[in-house]
């Protein structure tokens, strides 16, 4: 079982090199720009990709590898008084747009992430961020979902299997860490 599990893995990183290294790239420098240009980066998603939003963020504001100085790096799912009174009061689909609103400005980046492509609350948080005038980054898993009609770059992850997906999803994360550590 051990042995298959990283074969899998290793063939889907291959597949995601030989499909997905330009998009990846260019997500580099979108990243580093935005930060580059003084602005933020938020980020958002639901329960494995809530942890990897709250990881990437984590590398920003922290380190990743290298002494720099503190990175603007914002989760959208740390705040539990945000999130559940904005679920409470218009429903859980708005805990990452209503907070999108209060928090990005225009030139921001957004990020959202999700296995499936669909989940609403992204969707919702990625329309609000292209209203404000933000840039938006989808991290995505299966056929990409309704996140490809909203996102200016939304890198698919070419699988079906959920964790799967979400190790490429924490792999193109450091990546994206690895190139803010490089520019600064």
């Amino acid at each position: 079982m051990v042995i298959e599990e990283l074969k899998d893995h290793q063939q889907l990183i291959q597949r995601v090199i030989d499909g997905q290294s330009r998009d990846i790239e260019m997500a580099c420098k979108l990243m580093v720009s935005t930060l580059m240009n003084g602005n933020k980066v938020l980020l958002a998603g639901n329960g494995g990709s809530a942890a990897d939003a709250q990881h990437i963020a984590a590398e920003l504001s922290g380190r990743f590898v290298k002494e720099r100085k503190a990175l603007p790096g914002i989760a959208l799912t740390v705040d539990t008084s945000a999130l559940t009174s904005i679920a409470n009061d218009y429903g859980y689909e708005h805990v990452f747009s209503r907070q999108v609103e209060a928090l990005a400005q225009k030139d921001d980046l957004f990020i959202g992430i999700s296995t499936s492509g669909n989940s609403q609350g992204i969707l919702n948080a990625l329309q609000t961020a292209r209203a404000i005038g933000c840039k938006t980054l989808g991290l995505s898993g299966r056929n990409g979902g309704k996140m490809n009609g909203l996102c200016d770059l939304n890198i698919i992850v070419p699988s079906e299997v959920t964790a799967r997906i979400q190790e490429i999803h924490i792999l193109i994360g450091h990546i994206l860490c690895k190139a803010v550590d490089d520019a600064f």
